[in-house]
This record gives C-alpha cells, structure tokens and sequence, in this order.
C-alpha cells in the first residue's frame, strides 16, 4: 500500500472552541480569515452539517481566481470537522481535511490534518496555504479582543 502524502498542522487560538468552530462553519466569519496572504474570499457558502457543502471563491491580488468545495463527512460542533477538498481546476484531485479544536486553558488548540494528496507537490503547496491561512486565524481572533 502507497503512502499518500499529509499535512499536520497545530495552533493555539485565544477563543473558546465554540466561537473557532463557528470561524470555520458560518460564511462571513470564514470570509475574514480563510485562504493564503495575498487573496481574499470573493464568497463563501456553507451548509454545515452532516452531508452538507461549501464552497469558497478565492481571488488573488493578481486577479487570478481559484474555487475551492467539498462535503462534510463528520460533523462534531465545537469538536471535530470532516470535509472532502477539490478545486474547481481539478476535481479529480479529491483529498480530506480533518480539523479537531480542543479546549485548553488559553483557549483552543487547532489540529489540522489535511491528508489523501495525489503528490508530495500538492501537500507542500497545501502545507504553505494552510499555515498561511491559519496564520490569519489566529490573527481574526487576536484582532477581535483587541476591538
């Protein structure tokens, strides 16, 4: 059996794990935050629940666009989500995403598992996405109780 590649990602975000979750699952929360530096959401749609969608349209400060959706497979609020992930430029390319938030003292700790890639190339590229977008996480969050 291959060995497909993953990326793990962990972060510490000063919110309890309610109001994280909601960052990951209500569209203009997500809008704030999601993608790598250098885009914004053009919009997002979220159904979430078991079963349910979403889809986010990503633009570059380039102009260039990308789309990005998939299910949720689990659906665990406050705990855990599970969600299939295509681009639009290639949906052939399905992999997962499994994001645990766990409550610590300081707040909530963030797993990420972004698994099932086609290539060692797709995960690094994803890695860079995600800890870029991760990074604006916990920056919507430290901006928040700053306000």
């Amino acid at each position: 059996m291959t060995c497909m590649p993953s990326v793990t990602l962990v972060r510490r975000i000063k919110a309890p794990p309610a109001r994280v979750f909601e960052a990951w699952t209500q569209p203009e929360a997500l809008a704030r935050w999601f993608g790598p530096h250098r885009t914004k959401v053009d919009s997002a749609e979220v159904d979430p629940r078991p079963g349910g969608g979403f889809t986010v349209r990503l633009i570059e400060d380039n102009g260039e666009r990308h789309q990005v959706s998939g299910r949720y497979t689990e659906f665990d609020p406050a705990r855990l989500l599970v969600f299939t992930w295509n681009w639009a430029s290639t949906p052939e390319r399905e992999s997962r995403v499994m994001v645990t938030f766990r409550p610590v003292p300081e707040g909530t700790e963030v797993t990420l598992i972004h698994d099932r890639f086609v290539d060692a190339v797709s995960a690094t590229n994803h890695r860079r996405g995600w800890t870029e977008s991760l990074e604006r996480l916990v920056e919507a969050f430290t901006e928040a109780d700053a306000a």
